[in-house]
């Protein structure tokens, strides 16, 4: 199953270019976003929207911001001040070795050979998730539409659960 939940997630069901130029998805983060920033520095290079509530079940300091274009997708911050960045989910705008949303598993697996399928959250979420291990160049995390077989979801170390 996935770890705490670290904030809210929209899951969105579109199919955009599997594979796609423009920002890098890294176990660092995604393009000038990068894990372990804080809210004040991406505020100032309007990587982020303005920050607001986070996942209720995360709890009442929860905090998140969406990201701005090119990427689409929020980030999820800890819950002490300064905010650091803690994940990011990208529905958007950014590729991990090419891949993208609207990808498939066996594009994942091509790109990343050590990539980990997970099937729990099939019914619960109607995700499969494809977890890329720190030694197959992660950590990342897929989220694969159950009807499409599309991607639809990349998480910077994970996709944060909320519900």
């Amino acid at each position: 199953m996935v770890g705490a939940l670290a904030g809210c997630v929209a899951l969105a069901v579109g199919v955009g270019d599997a594979v796609a130029t423009g920002p890098k998805i890294t176990p660092a983060g995604a393009g000038a976003v990068k894990l372990g920033a804080t809210y004040s520095q991406l505020r100032a290079r309007h990587l982020v929207g303005p920050i607001g509530k986070g996942c209720e079940l995360a709890g009442p300091n929860a905090r998140a911001a969406s990201l701005t274009a090119p990427l689409k997708g929020s980030v999820d911050f800890t819950m002490s001040t300064p905010r650091k960045v803690v994940d990011i989910s990208l529905r958007g705008g950014a590729t991990a070795r090419g891949i993208g949303i609207g990808a498939t598993i066996p594009q994942i697996k091509a790109a990343f050979p050590k990539a980990k399928v997970d099937h729990s959250t099939d019914h619960t979420f109607a995700l499969t998730l494809v977890r890329i291990p720190k030694n197959g160049g992660g950590k990342l995390q897929f989220g694969v539409d159950t009807k499409t077989h599309r991607v639809v979801l990349i998480g910077v170390p994970l996709i944060a659960f909320c519900e």
